[in-house]
C-alpha cells in the first residue's frame, strides 16, 4: 500500500462509514506509518477538516488492530495462494475463524497496556 491507495481507502470508505457512523464530530487515530504522514495524505486530512489524534513518533503501538494482525499472520504462517482471490479467501476464511475470546482478551487487557505505556513514561513495554 502506497500514500494513493490509502488516500483511496480513507476517501471511498472511511469517511463515508465514519459520516454515517459518527456524525461530524469524531477524531481519527492512525500511527506514524510513512504513508500515513506524508504531506499527499496530511492535505487530504486538512481539505476534509477531519481532526487527527496527536501521535508522538516513537509511541508504542497501542491499536488493538495491530495485533489482530499479528494474529492473522500466525493463523497464515506457511500458507500459500496461488493467486489474489485465493488469498483473499483465505484471509478472509481466517478472519472469521479467529474466536471473540481472543479479541475480548485483547480488548481486556488495553488498560493494563495503556498503564505500563504510563509507567515506562512513553518507552517501550512488553506490549
Amino acid at each position: 500500500m502506497d500514500r494513493y491507495v490509502y488516500e483511496d481507502i480513507l476517501e471511498n470508505t472511511m469517511r463515508p462509514w465514519a459520516r454515517e457512523n459518527l456524525g461530524r464530530s469524531w477524531v481519527f487515530q492512525q500511527d506514524n506509518d510513512p504513508k500515513h504522514t506524508s504531506g499527499h495524505v496530511a492535505n487530504w486530512f486538512r481539505r476534509r477538516r477531519v481532526d487527527l489524534l496527536e501521535w508522538p513518533s516513537q509511541f508504542p503501538d497501542l491499536n488493538p488492530i495491530e495485533h489482530m494482525w499479528e494474529e492473522l499472520d500466525r493463523r497464515l504462517k506457511g500458507v500459500r495462494a496461488s493467486n489474489a482471490n485465493q488469498k483473499f479467501a483465505q484471509l478472509e476464511a481466517s478472519w472469521k475463524s479467529i474466536p471473540m475470546t481472543v479479541v475480548q482478551t485483547l480488548l481486556d487487557s488495553m488498560p493494563r497496556r495503556c498503564q505500563a505505556v504510563i509507567d515506562a513514561k512513553g518507552y517501550p513495554t512488553k506490549y
